[in-house]
């Protein structure tokens, strides 16, 4: 069949050129080219032609955009559209470029002065019914449902929605034919069309479900309060007084459908693509991905190809973040998911994975504890678009699944392979079921969390996504990254296929088979391109390839092998604790209602507020942003220097946090099989890179107070055991030392000083020897202070003295000490420039207020800018250790474990007779993990329990 005869036969795709613009402006992160020229809006509206091209091939398209200036609608209505802001300049620069490549892909481009494209569109689409031809109307907007008939459908590909007559009555509530009379009721904030005040969505629809059209409606004002939706007894009269803004509103909402044209909509015709202009284009907007494909069609068609060597050489797995949308959209078309039922088809997936020497792999695992789960199902995928899943436990269709150890007997060989490349979603939690599998797997070398968590931990979740959502889940990866793909092409999330997160959720065995063997493939095809897509990110700044490679990866293994460990817990110490406590927290109870001379809830704020601030009359000293009386920790420390009951109220406080979050919850978290606490650690925790912890959460054990080194306690050694506590000593600050240069500081940590009590005499002008203990504690304070950008406002809080005082104290330390003041500055400014910071080993935190024009923002952002290169080296420094530790302590087979990672501190459990051997091969290799210009010191303790041992 000819192209002109399969053409007569496709439908007319009419193209809302300018919906395409705002759309993709607004679903994409502000791109540029090296010139410094937008290009996020003429990369979407492209990507979008080109979908839509591949959709529809037969199909002739005609692309229709809004013409500069007013239109009729002004002339009627002077206030139409007034609210508008002003085209942002960074989109307007981009539509002349998206203008001359649609016009070089060949494809008709209409700008009609007068009116607007939704009238161009309407025009063309009534030339389609009276014709009896098909039309689609590729658009975001519903103002055009009212030019759908048996001809006319509407395509939001946003949304993969396809509106005909009876899609229109579903999702509005009535038929086509209102759609004008719904738009003058409820009106348009969008584009100023007043309608009727008081009149929303629901009352609009209410109305012309019960009475019909506008015409119909004011003839009949009478029935209106007889209609079933809230108000219409009073609607009437709201109607009746706003006649003349609803039949306004409703001429400002018609769509003209008889435009004077210069051709007919069989007329616009597609023309060859003029592959050269077309390049031209690409490469002055810097599409990467675009240039090699065209270049290389181009080339492949015998035709000159004029490009940049530089250009020409790129490959897929050079691709920068703009080209993220062509990783994902490869193949999404025709992918192929499909459940392996049988061996024998399982043999033939893993032929085609060691064909491919890569493999994406997805475990599934029931929702326990990482020592106790069970696996539900694994997905593989070794090519974009294809993934196969298999299930080994669901109640529904226990006929279909494959026996776990079979599948896992064959897997087996492939993950030992070293030649096979693998990819996962979460490889610490998939280590922990291949060693119960005793399988040693090799090359896994990209694990999409971490990778995306190096490549840049600021990322926010997709607005899209609810809270459930993980900010680094594969759901919102793809949304982020691909934030231009069209929603039918993103895999389905679990909330989709289950319902909303809660009770009503469905479970993993009332789940549809297909669907849920759909859900599953979907992630492995997706993880797949995740990996190869960070993979070549990373790769651009070889720094950051490098944090991943060197740092997060190895510690992956060594962060498995701490949580296998775990750490032993005397429970009846814990539980000793519990009761002490509680019977602390009573009898200050009971003395605070002697004080107050009265019951009350000790747990209430507003009781506690009323008490101290009404009842006793102790004055206010902050409020709430409700303007109540403030009884936050800060103003009840304030007050405690006065009063005994905010002081009691302190010690309560304290003493219920160490039991509802240690104390009771401690004894259960002990596994009934190790009988040992076995935490969870994660990489990816803090934006700046340290390690976090979970059930329990170790990072946060008070050591300041009594009460919290007595939990510690309960960390114990088991006999013929001691436990070992290797700290890193003042390492941030040696880090800011290494960065700033400062001859003073290099000094005093390079010769062994007090670097404080250094400090301290050059801040106060004294001796060394003479330094009190006051004044070490005042440089202390600033010196530590200064890391996380504390103010004098702040110091003044801290040391408990005046703010001028504190002034002259900050004043009289960057006197001291100018190279501080050079680094900081200096820093805070090529933050400003670059948006981001980096850490000695390239790490980097980006800073997205750091140019807010909310000085709030701005300055916590500096402050972020200052702090975060010295916690974010101290980071990656320990964990360099902890990747040398580990893999000496296996190599070595010495009779130790590491069981806990805490800040700045690695604790052991050893024997006693390696006691020597560990404490001085930890300390070596933990200070020489990172090289800077001042020495790293460990100090190390021992001890029978981890509080002896700090």
């Amino acid at each position: 069949m000819s192209q002109a005869s399969d053409q007569s036969l496709a439908p007319i795709v009419l193209v809302d050129g300018s919906s395409y613009l705002f759309r993709a402006y607004h679903a994409l992160p502000p791109l540029m080219n090296k010139q410094g020229m937008a290009t996020g809006a003429a990369k979407g509206v492209i990507n979008m032609m080109r979908s839509l091209l591949l959709n529809y091939p037969q199909s002739p398209v005609i692309v229709v955009f809004d013409a500069k200036g007013d239109t009729f609608r002004n002339e009627i209505y002077d206030q139409y559209k007034a609210n508008r802001p002003p085209m942002p300049d960074d989109l307007r620069e981009q539509i002349e470029p998206i203008h001359q490549m649609i016009k070089a892909m060949g494809l008709p481009l209409i700008m009609e002065s007068g009116v607007e494209a939704d009238d161009v569109i309407g025009t063309l689409a009534l030339e389609c019914t009276n014709l009896g031809r098909d039309c689609v109307i590729s658009t975001g907007d519903k103002d055009m449902a009212q030019l759908v008939t048996e001809h006319v459908t509407l395509l939001n590909t946003m949304k993969n929605e396809l509106l005909d007559v009876d899609g229109v009555k579903e999702k509005y509530g009535f038929g086509p034919e209102y759609m004008i009379d719904y738009l003058g009721l409820m009106g348009d904030k969008v584009d100023n069309i007043p309608g009727v005040p008081g009149v929303g969505d629901k009352t609009a629809t209410g109305l012309i479900q019960g009475l019909g059209s506008i015409k119909n409606i004011y003839e009949n004002l009478d029935k209106v309060k007889d209609l079933a939706f809230r108000g219409a007894k009073t609607m009437a009269k709201k109607l009746e007084a706003n006649q003349e803004l609803a039949e306004l509103s409703y001429v400002l909402a018609t769509i003209k459908c008889d435009v004077k044209l210069e051709k007919n909509v069989l007329e616009f015709t597609h023309q060859p693509q003029d592959d050269a202009a077309l390049l031209a284009l690409f490469q002055q907007m810097e599409f990467k991905g675009w240039i090699k494909s065209l270049s290389e069609q181009m080339q492949a068609n015998g035709q000159t190809v004029e490009i940049a060597s530089e250009d020409i050489a790129i490959t897929r797995g050079q691709i920068h973040d703009s080209e993220m949308v062509e990783v994902l959209l490869e193949h999404c078309e025709t992918v192929h998911y499909e459940q392996i039922k049988d061996m024998q088809k399982l043999a033939d997936v893993l032929y085609n994975i060691k064909q491919h020497k890569k493999m994406a792999v997805d475990f599934v695992f029931s929702k326990a504890h990482y020592l106790n789960n069970h696996l539900l199902a694994i997905s593989l995928s070794s090519e974009a678009g294809t993934a196969f899943t298999i299930c080994f436990d669901h109640e529904l269709y226990k006929d279909e699944l494959l026996i776990e150890q079979e599948v896992i007997e064959q897997l087996k060989p492939l993950f030992e392979r070293y030649d096979i490349k693998k990819t996962v979603a979460d490889l610490k939690q998939t280590l922990h079921y291949l060693s119960r599998q005793n399988i040693k797997p090799s090359n896994i070398a990209n694990d999409i969390s971490i990778q995306s968590f190096v490549f840049n931990s600021t990322i926010k979740r997709d607005k899209s996504l609810d809270k459930h959502f993980s900010v680094l889940s594969v759901d919102n990866l793809i949304r982020v990254y691909g934030s231009n793909i069209e929603e039918s092409y993103f895999p389905k999330t679990y909330a989709e296929i289950a319902g909303k997160f809660g009770k009503k959720q469905l479970t993993w065995s009332q789940l549809e088979f297909d669907v849920m063997v759909d859900y599953l493939s979907a992630r492995a095809d997706y993880i797949l391109r995740l990996g190869e897509f960070f993979e070549t990110q990373l790769k651009q700044t070889g720094e950051l390839f490098n944090v991943y490679q060197s740092i997060e990866l190895p510690l992956v293994p060594a962060l498995a092998q701490i949580e296998q460990n775990g750490a032993y817990l005397d429970v009846n110490l814990v539980n000793q604790l519990t009761h002490d406590f509680t019977t602390r927290m009573k009898e200050y109870e009971l003395r605070a209602f002697e004080l107050a001379g009265s019951e009350f809830n000790i747990d209430s704020p507003k009781q506690i507020g009323e008490v101290l601030f009404e009842k006793l009359e102790i004055p206010v000293i902050k409020k709430t942003p409700t303007g109540q009386p403030s009884t936050a920790e800060e103003v009840l420390v304030e007050l405690s220097k006065e009063y005994e009951l905010p002081d009691l109220i302190l010690k309560y406080r304290h003493l219920k946090k160490l039991v509802s979050t240690y104390t009771q919850s401690l004894p259960l978290m002990v596994d009934t099989k190790t009988q040992m606490i076995h935490t969870s650690y994660h990489q990816n925790g803090a934006q700046t890179g340290r390690l976090s912890s979970t059930e329990p959460n170790l990072q946060n054990i008070p050591i300041r107070s009594e009460e919290g080194r007595a939990i510690r306690k309960a960390f114990c050694a088991r006999p013929g055991y001691k436990i070992v506590a290797a700290d890193y000593s003042q390492i941030e600050l040696r880090i800011m030392t290494h960065l700033c240069a400062d001859t003073n500081l290099l000094y005093a940590f390079n010769n062994g000083l007090d670097v404080h009590k250094s400090t301290a005499a050059e801040v106060f002008g004294v001796p060394l020897d003479e330094v009190t203990n006051d004044q070490r504690r005042s440089a202390k304070a600033i010196n530590f202070g200064l890391i996380y950008g504390m103010s004098a406002f702040g110091l003044a809080a801290q040391l408990d003295i005046s703010r001028s005082d504190a002034k002259v104290y900050v004043e009289s330390y960057f006197e001291k000490y100018p190279e501080v003041k050079r680094y900081m500055d200096q820093t805070k400014m090529q933050a400003n420039e670059d948006g981001f910071v980096e850490t000695i080993m390239g790490r980097r935190l980006y800073l997205p207020d750091i140019n807010s024009n909310k000085g709030m923002l701005k300055a916590a952002a500096e402050r972020t800018a200052i702090n975060a290169p010295m916690q974010g080296s101290a980071a990656d420094i320990i964990k360099l250790a902890m990747n040398d530790v580990q893999y000496w302590l296996k190599k070595e087979d010495i009779q130790a474990n590491l069981i806990m990672q805490v800040h700045d501190e690695l604790v052991f459990e050893v024997k006693e007779e390696e006691l020597d051997r560990l404490i001085s091969g930890v300390k070596i290799r933990m200070q020489s993990a990172a090289s800077l210009s001042v020495p790293l010191i460990v100090d190390v303790g021992v001890g029978d329990n981890w509080d002896e041992a700090h």
